[in-house]
């Protein structure tokens, strides 16, 4: 959190609901369009958890993907200005088991939304 803040050029954004929403159909859509299964997501009004399947592309690249689509739908709703910071926690899963508990642990967190 604290090198979150630190990377922070402005205030934080906090999400509404209904933008939350928006930005959960965006990320959900250009998964599809990177032909990409998104296996847990949940938006929160400060932050976004995802939990994906690989996909022969940088994650730096997938991750732009999102971050680019989630805002240009709220630049349509007339949301201006940054909305992430730079950077993102990536955890890989290796195994079926650490993969079911990454999908479990955001599947917990989807009650923020």
């Amino acid at each position: 959190m604290q090198t979150n803040k630190r990377a922070q050029l402005q205030d934080a954004v906090r999400l509404s609901k209904a933008q939350q929403q928006v930005v959960r159909k965006a990320i959900t859509e250009e998964a599809a369009s990177q032909g990409q299964r998104i296996y847990a997501l949940a938006v929160h009004p400060t932050h976004v958890h995802v939990v994906a399947q690989y996909v022969p592309q940088p994650i730096s690249k997938i991750v732009a993907y999102y971050k680019k689509a989630a805002r240009l739908a709220l630049k349509a709703l007339g949301h201006n200005g940054r909305l992430w910071t730079n950077g993102y926690d990536k955890r890989f899963c290796f195994d079926r088991t650490t993969l079911e508990q990454r999908i479990k642990y955001v599947q917990g967190h989807k009650n923020n939304i």
